[in-house]
């Protein structure tokens, strides 16, 4: 999805809702906002409406993950609802492989 200002594009966000056995989840990723725009409420605009939408498509939880050097995003996450989870996260990186 996309924030715009005037025909100016000022932020973007992807949201995936997949279905799981127990129902459907959401899955935030890609937060992007024009250093321009940042501070007047953009990045709360897109997260708030991901999560309005994932609420309409039946998701029963919303995931995303921030670098803990991303201090104002993290806050921003924490002031909207997002709980920071105690787990481990692993990646497997398919290009490295031989």
């Amino acid at each position: 999805m996309l924030a715009r200002e005037g025909e100016q594009i000022v932020g973007s966000l992807t949201l995936v809702v997949f279905p799981i056995p127990t129902g459907a989840r959401a899955w935030i990723e890609d937060v992007v906002v024009d250093s321009s725009a940042r501070g007047k409420g953009v990045g709360e605009a897109l997260n708030l409406k991901a999560l309005e939408i994932a609420r309409a498509e039946g998701a029963l939880t919303v995931d995303l993950t921030s670098r803990p050097s991303r201090e104002a995003a993290n806050r921003l996450y924490q002031r909207i609802g997002f709980v920071k989870r105690d787990t481990n996260v692993y990646r497997y990186d398919l290009k490295g492989e031989s």
